[in-house]
């Protein structure tokens, strides 16, 4: 954990678990001063906020001598996803369907086959064939999005299915996802974070751990795993694997993300603050 991370995917992270819950905008000079906690400079970071604005992952608005910065309708869902992902406590209980997603791209829209496919491993969805994609998750409000966003309707089939075939749930699962390389990135985020854990758990008892280095380690350990999330299709509980490390390594997350949420958010609020003369906190 000791690699620096993206700026955007940082501003992304900082949205999601703070932003979104103060209002959803921050004053550039706020979000600048934040990141250089994780050693982005100020040019970096109004480059990344300048291209996630061209991508509508955000828009400004200024008041004064002053930019501020909120996430797009587009934005706020991509969070609110996020979001669910992280926090969920534990794994869905399956249906027994299947979500079958077709597409026939034609020549004309061919720049958009790479970022489609990107969104539906982003959406938890696994490649079973060339151009057919599945799920057994209901995941019909981000793919209506994803059609809506792109302008898919005339290219592309939904279908809820049922297995009825000579192949097991089990064998499609093992075809459209690597379990053991995800079940290899939580025993990795629960080795990388359990004696730290511990160690800052004393320290807050002592008062030894600042609120800046709360602020700095909470950020750290949702963005980090977020990262491991992303590549774990959420499949539910009947279509997981003996010693699934997701669990204990989300028990382990949410443990540690309590012990330091209280500091650091006396933290983000003592920056978030400098943008305006009053503020309060959202309670959503």
């Amino acid at each position: 954990m000791n690699n620096k991370p993206n700026t955007r995917s940082m501003i992304f992270t900082l949205y999601g678990d703070y932003i979104r819950n103060y209002g959803n905008e921050i004053w550039i000079g706020s979000l600048i001063e934040l990141l250089e906690a994780f050693n982005h400079n100020p040019q970096a970071v109004r480059a990344a906020i300048s291209r996630m604005s061209k991508q509508n992952w955000v828009c400004n608005r200024r008041e004064g001598n002053k930019s501020f910065y909120s996430l797009t309708e587009q934005g706020i869902k991509r969070v609110d996803e996020a979001a669910v992902r992280i926090y969920r406590a534990e794994p869905d209980r399956w249906d027994g369907k299947w979500r079958m997603f077709l597409y026939t791209i034609p020549e004309d829209k061919r720049q958009i086959r790479d970022e489609l496919r990107k969104e539906l491993t982003w959406s938890g969805m696994g490649l079973l064939s060339n151009s057919l994609w599945v799920t057994p998750n209901d995941l019909s409000p981000q793919i209506n999005d994803i059609i809506q966003r792109y302008n898919l309707k005339d290219f592309v089939h939904y279908f809820v299915s049922e297995n009825i075939g000579v192949q097991s749930d089990d064998k499609i699962v093992r075809e459209c996802w690597d379990l053991d390389f995800i079940n290899e990135r939580y025993e990795l985020f629960i080795n990388r974070n359990k004696d730290s854990y511990e160690e800052d758990c004393k320290r807050i008892q002592t008062g030894s751990l600042s609120n800046k280095e709360c602020f700095v380690k909470r950020t750290k350990l949702v963005h980090y795993y977020r990262k491991s999330l992303f590549i774990d299709p959420g499949l539910p509980k009947e279509l997981l694997p003996d010693k699934w490390k997701g669990e204990p390594a989300s028990r382990l997350f949410n443990d540690y993300y309590k012990i330091l949420e209280g500091p650091a958010n006396q933290f983000f609020e003592e920056v978030f603050a400098k943008g305006y003369d009053k503020y309060e906190r959202n309670a959503n």
